[in-house]
């Protein structure tokens, strides 16, 4: 497994506009939010240099929604960009991590994902993203 960068650091938040223009008001641009059925949330990316925000709402994803109820809004997870997602997640779990997916799913920008337990990873939940085949490698997707 090759880790080609931080993807980004998702902020869970409960109102992605409020957050984005915070962001604003430090200088950086929120990209236009993408709802991601699939994980049943609302994300836009934040560009800093090299690196991205990634801002979380939900829409309708429970979990999420806990988190928020719990913690407020804050850090939820870092996320990994890879080489190979499913090569990935075999060797992962051949040295004993837990994983919450077993195999990839859609995700935001145009990545598929998969999400590591934080019991397994020092008590921070990664995600793994692999670009799509059409992003040249290390590039983050627009926003759809």
């Amino acid at each position: 497994m090759k880790v080609l960068r931080l993807a980004h650091v998702a902020v869970a938040v409960s109102d992605l506009e409020a957050a984005g223009a915070a962001f604003a008001a430090l200088g950086l641009q929120a990209q236009a939010p993408e709802l991601v059925a699939a994980q049943r949330t609302r994300a836009a990316l934040v560009p800093i240099g090299a690196g991205n925000v990634e801002l979380i709402a939900p829409a309708g994803n429970e979990g999420l929604q806990r988190f928020l109820d719990r913690r407020g809004a804050g850090l939820h997870h870092l996320c990994l960009e890879v080489d190979d997602l499913v090569a990935a997640l075999a060797e992962l779990k051949g040295k004993g991590l837990r994983l919450i997916d077993e195999a990839p799913r859609p995700g935001a920008h145009g990545y598929q994902v998969a999400f590591l337990h934080p019991a397994s990873c020092g008590g921070v939940l990664i995600e793994l993203c692999e670009a799509a085949p059409a992003s040249p490698a290390g590039a983050a997707p627009s926003a759809k």
